[in-house]
């Protein structure tokens, strides 16, 4: 981080050299949010006091996943990463049995859902970034703050691939990670209800993330190089913040990084700003250096998780299988058109309707069955091949998702919302 002023010339160039780092895919990594709950009184708030009280002791454990909050007390952990599946799968499960056994002392427990089913919106955390971020969002209505403080996912890290020839680069494995992403939203949708009431979406998460900020939440363009895209995607997108060394932190309606960086104004923009500038986007695939896919909902149990990270660690990493899932997902762009995810026809079906809709479940199965064939390839071991093939039958092969186990609407008798 440098507090050099910065061009926009500059900005373009470091943009496109920094957010897509290529080579043979090597590493993997995982970040877990998770809601967090009364283990007696799920449907009790926890205060705040207690959550906080909770969190301190956590940060004792030395752990190796990095332990932070989201802002409505949402627990992520973010794992190193790791030169391996199981090497991911194994860290993340170790530090997920110390927080829980920490948490138990104190009579909560982690919940994996992708939204809260019970509580409206309710910001615990102060940080200016978060005070700015929340005026922001505000402007285009209540989503924003369900995305801030009531949303829980599994985010997915893989390398940014190869540098293929042809017009695109390496655009084949960014257009794969927004089509299959579309596959992913409908398998593990995860997210029926919301303050104790149906919502009518499989994952009203992703529903939230279709209502955010029309730049901020949206994919760039897909039909070129995907460097030159996210470059001016970055640039043309609304201002969040602008930090301050005292005092609030602004946000400037309508200020994009790019009249900021021509205007000066309300302050000449840094390499620090633009490197805070890229925190401050949600596309459901983000670009630093590596791919992080940010669509998939929290998953429920204990091992849940484990589930899509090996999917998608499956079809990205292993060549065969890569291959297969492509061809699998490539027809699928024709429904998503030339609207960028996740406001396109094909990702709108995938959190309203789940794997209920007849493509995405057979694109779904034949993902699915292509990744299982890969697993044992990745080193994966007996117990994660296992989780995944009963992932699989239970829902897949049936058109079905986490989101139609949901039994009520309701929360637990006699407990308030």
């Amino acid at each position: 981080m440098t507090t050099r002023e910065l061009t926009e010339t500059a900005a373009d160039d470091l943009l496109r050299g920094i957010c897509f780092k290529t080579g043979p895919p090597r590493a993997v990594g995982v970040e877990l949010e998770w809601l967090v709950h009364d283990r007696e009184q799920p449907g009790l708030r926890v205060p705040h006091d207690r959550l906080e009280a909770a969190y301190a002791a956590l940060r004792t454990l030395g752990l190796r996943s990095a332990l932070t909050v989201e802002p409505g007390g949402q627990l992520e952990l973010s794992s190193l990463p790791a030169a391996s599946l199981m090497e991911c799968v194994s860290g993340v499960s170790a530090d997920l049995t110390a927080v829980r056994a920490a948490l138990r002392e104190r009579g909560l427990a982690l919940l994996g859902l992708g939204h809260d089913p019970w509580h409206p919106p309710r910001r615990i955390l102060r940080q200016p970034r978060y005070e700015a971020m929340e005026a922001h969002l505000d402007r285009t209505g209540p989503a924003g703050r369900a995305m801030m403080c009531s949303s829980a996912s599994v985010q997915v890290c893989l390398d940014a691939g190869y540098e293929e020839p042809g017009p695109l680069g390496f655009g084949r494995r960014w257009l794969m990670a927004h089509l299959l992403g579309a596959v992913l939203v409908a398998a593990f949708a995860n997210s029926p209800v919301r303050q104790g009431r149906s919502t009518g979406w499989r994952s009203t998460r992703q529903a939230d993330w279709t209502d955010l900020d029309p730049v901020c939440a949206l994919a760039p363009p897909l039909d070129s190089p995907p460097r030159q895209s996210w470059a001016a995607h970055v640039l043309d997108a609304p201002v969040m913040c602008v930090r301050a060394a005292a005092g609030p932190w602004s946000a400037p309606p309508g200020l994009t990084f790019r009249q900021w960086l021509r205007t000066g104004l309300p302050r000449p923009p840094t390499h620090a700003d633009l490197d805070y500038h890229l925190t401050t986007l949600f596309p459901p695939v983000r670009p630093r250096g590596h791919l992080e896919l940010r669509m998939i909902d929290a998953q429920p149990g204990d091992d849940g998780w484990t589930v899509p990270l090996a999917v998608t660690s499956a079809l990205f990493d292993d060549p065969e299988a890569a291959e297969a899932a492509y061809r699998t997902v490539k027809p699928l762009g024709e429904r998503a058109g030339s609207q960028p995810a996740p406001r396109n026809p094909l990702w709108r079906s995938a959190a309203r309707n789940g794997l209920a809709d007849p493509e995405l479940r057979e694109a779904a199965v034949a993902c699915f069955t292509t990744a299982l064939g890969a697993l044992p390839r990745l080193g994966a071991s007996r117990e994660l091949q296992d989780r995944v093939a009963a992932f699989t039958d239970r829902y897949v092969v049936r058109g079905r998702c986490p989101a139609d186990d949901t039994p009520s609407t309701a929360p637990p008798k006699g407990l308030p919302l």
